[in-house]
């Protein structure tokens, strides 16, 4: 079984991506990750070929790009999230967010949008994943949203790609939500720390060790490290997270 790719979430850096692209990519190498995930387009630039070939030159690819629930009510975003994907020599569609609406309803209403975003880019060769928060566990009379939307959506359309710590957070333990869900999980965020506050893997509450063991037997093709704030320099943050990936989980 082949290790997955281990990559980063360029929402550590803010803005910095837009206004130093190639610093912020050679830190991201020198740090030991193998590629980024970032926005649709990505924060690096509005030039494709640039941006593209900046990435290569660093020794890094795409391993997927990050979308919003309004991306999948469009058609025409869907789309060009796709064609960029594709550009890019990318796998993965990743969204957040579900329908407006009260209750269990809104997940049961995001299902059928879903699925056919999952059509849409099975058929270009892409892989569609929802990424889940805290607020998807949540239980209304008894079913939590986030079980609901895996139960009404096809699960050769539709993945996940799973924050280990937003799982944490919503009150399971990631370990055997990725058991659950094995056979639609090619992709994760690993994320730690604890409630309100987000730290540097291995140095939180996520218990990671066994979310990576999980993890490895689905065979994953990307383990992305994602953490939306540090108070530390970045590329000392980025650098102590890979550093636990490679000694502590054999990443």
């Amino acid at each position: 079984m082949a290790k997955p790719r281990v990559g980063l979430q360029l929402i550590i850096y803010g803005g910095r991506p837009a206004q130093d692209p190639v610093g912020v990519l050679r830190e991201i190498k020198q740090a030991g990750y193998e590629g980024i995930e970032g926005g649709s387009p990505l924060q690096l630039g509005d030039d494709q070929q640039a941006v593209k070939r900046l990435i290569s030159q660093n020794g890094l690819a795409v391993a997927g790009v990050h979308s919003g629930f309004g991306d999948a009510m469009s058609p025409a975003r869907t789309d060009a999230n796709i064609a960029y994907l594709k550009e890019m020599g990318a796998r993965y569609l990743i969204c957040s967010g579900v329908a407006e609406g009260e209750g269990i309803e809104r997940f049961e209403k995001t299902a059928p949008v879903f699925d056919e975003v999952g059509r849409r880019c099975k058929e270009a060769g892409i892989v569609f994943c929802y990424h889940n928060h805290n607020w998807e566990f949540e239980a209304f009379n008894g079913v939590k949203g986030i079980h609901r939307l895996a139960e009404l959506t096809d699960p050769e359309l539709v993945k996940l790609c799973i924050d280990v710590y937003w799982v944490h957070i919503g009150g399971e333990r990631p370990a055997e939500f990725i058991a659950r869900y094995a056979k639609r999980a090619p992709y994760y965020h690993f994320k730690d720390g604890g409630p309100g506050e987000f730290k540097e893997l291995g140095q939180g509450q996520v218990d990671l060790k066994a979310a990576v063991k999980a993890a490895l037997a689905t065979n994953p093709e990307w383990i992305v490290c994602e953490q939306d704030r540090t108070d530390k320099n970045v590329a000392q943050s980025i650098t102590e997270s890979r550093t636990y990936m490679r000694e502590a989980l054999g990443l």
